[in-house]
């Protein structure tokens, strides 16, 4: 996701080529491998460099150009892969990555940096950096133009003229997946009539256990300003509990804990403590276990042997932060630690998400291009910023830079070049490359679009609208431009060596 005053725009800096080494298996090393396999009467590997034994590709599917059946599982991807289940980057090797993330990338906040007075000028700037009202016409859900009116209580209601000269900074946790608006309004808006897929004040989404630092509120009381690691903006204040910064920022911080694996999990249903009742918990979200819970004391009225008792942030009644028990079904996807980076595992996390309705700035409860590679990332314990802009021109990762200048040449040869889990930009979009077959790269990707040309020679507008499986190749951008021809940026994790 990037809003419309943040689309990413061609860079000129080349220079990071050199920090982006793909690593194809060499021509000279298939065949002596090759022989080796044939010597030990093993099966050889593919022409393509794919792995012994890979599964067939099933029938054609319609519609979608190119795709096969057997492509839309990640065994099948996994299975063309001489290592899929080679560790790209271990645990520490990923402690190390998440530290140089928050060291060099701006758009990770670091909360404990904060002044405990928080400068007017600080608040002012911070607020008026999001809260732009657009220049484009905007649309109710009613498809009418907005009045004046609804203007005028937007921007009254972010209370500018109310912040002191000093602010006391406030911590807190969130209770419950909570947008992250523009405005403190939970107006919705759309520059085009008739379509109310993209709200244009839809910014993102908190989840449960997330941290904040509170730096104002809206002038009816409603609404609170706050940053996270990874995002400013207005949070509703009914899903924000305030508590001390040791508590706030302490959070889950020690084993042990679940990660949540599945592309969402939902706490048991409880009547005796509705705040932590069917809580819908996203892919990589981290929370404490109380591991010591009496084993024959039930949990909001349920025996816990069939489950994992959590340690849930709730609201009181006074606005304050409290912490209580709720459970966590086995039968929901999670772990006891993050997963392994791997191929395989990437590949997997991806394709949970698979016919995902697209959800922009994770509007409808579900995410959009950029939070679901965000989200496949955090379950293997990586940061990642929020939005393509960021993503896609990120210091912190291994990044190849194109511009205008850039031809056809370089580009086909980065595209043949890239691996499982490199992250592949156009303006505004994100894809996952997943693998090659036959001469096509093909990635998976939140998408609300995607065109390619049909038999008839005509293009096809695709209304894919969710995580779909595509072709890199023949993606059109418009009649005579390819995504490829628009690719900004490819990004890379891969482990660091010292200089």
């Amino acid at each position: 996701m990037t809003r419309a005053a943040r689309t990413c725009a061609p860079t000129e800096d080349c220079a990071a080529m050199t920090r982006f080494r793909p690593a194809p298996w060499p021509a000279a090393a298939k065949r002596v491998l090759a022989l080796l396999l044939a010597v030990s009467g093993a099966p050889a590997w593919a022409a393509d460099g794919s792995a012994p034994g890979t599964p067939d590709p099933g029938a054609p599917l319609p519609y979608v150009v190119d795709l096969h059946e057997a492509y839309l599982t990640p065994q099948y991807w996994a299975a063309r892969l001489p290592t899929a289940d080679a560790v790209i980057l271990d645990r520490a090797q990923i402690e190390a990555q998440n530290a140089r993330m928050r060291a060099e990338d701006a758009s990770i906040h670091d909360l404990r940096a904060l002044p405990a007075q928080l400068p007017r000028a600080q608040v002012l700037a911070a607020v008026q950096a999001l809260s732009k009202w657009p220049e484009k016409t905007l649309y109710g859900v009613d498809g009418k133009p907005l009045g004046a009116a609804q203007r005028s209580a937007s921007l009254d209601n972010l209370a500018l003229s109310a912040i002191p000269a000093q602010r006391a900074l406030q911590y807190g946790l969130v209770t419950h997946r909570a947008a992250l608006r523009a405005f403190p309004t939970a107006l919705r808006v759309f520059t085009t009539q008739g379509d109310t897929d993209i709200d244009r004040f839809q910014e993102s989404a908190l989840f449960p256990g997330d941290a904040v630092a509170v730096m104002h509120e809206s002038a009816d009381g409603q609404w609170l300003f706050v940053t996270s690691e990874r995002y400013a903006a207005w949070i509703e204040k009914r899903f924000v509990g305030i508590g001390d910064a040791a508590t706030v920022l302490g959070y889950g911080q020690r084993g042990p804990y679940r990660v949540i694996t599945g592309a969402t999990a939902f706490t048991a249903y409880t009547p005796e403590e509705p705040r932590v009742s069917r809580l819908q918990l996203d892919m990589g979200v981290r929370l404490p276990v109380l591991a010591d819970w009496p084993p024959g004391t039930p949990v909001n009225g349920q025996q816990a042997h069939a489950g994992y008792v959590l340690q849930l942030p709730v609201r009181n009644d006074d606005g304050r932060l409290a912490l209580v028990p709720a459970l966590l079904p086995r039968s929901q996807d999670s772990a006891a630690d993050y997963l392994p980076l791997t191929p395989r595992t990437l590949l997997t996390q991806a394709f949970k998400f698979l016919g995902e309705r697209y959800g922009w700035g994770h509007d409808y409860d579900t995410r959009d291009c950029s939070g679901f590679v965000s989200e496949i990332y955090r379950s293997v314990g990586v940061l990642m910023p929020r939005n393509t802009s960021a993503q896609a021109v990120s210091p912190a990762l291994d990044r190849i830079a194109f511009t205008g200048k850039d031809g056809s040449a370089r580009r086909t040869t980065a595209v043949n070049q890239l691996q499982v889990g490199d992250l592949v930009y156009i303006p505004g979009h994100v894809m996952v490359a997943i693998g090659h077959v036959d001469g096509r790269t093909w990635v998976i990707h939140d998408t609300a679009g995607g065109s390619w040309f049909g038999a008839d020679g005509t293009r096809v507008q695709a209304h894919l609208n969710g995580v779909s499986v595509t072709p890199l190749e023949p993606m059109m951008a418009s009649d005579t431009v390819r995504y490829i021809d628009r690719i900004t940026n490819i990004q890379r994790l891969r482990a660091q060596t010292p200089e």
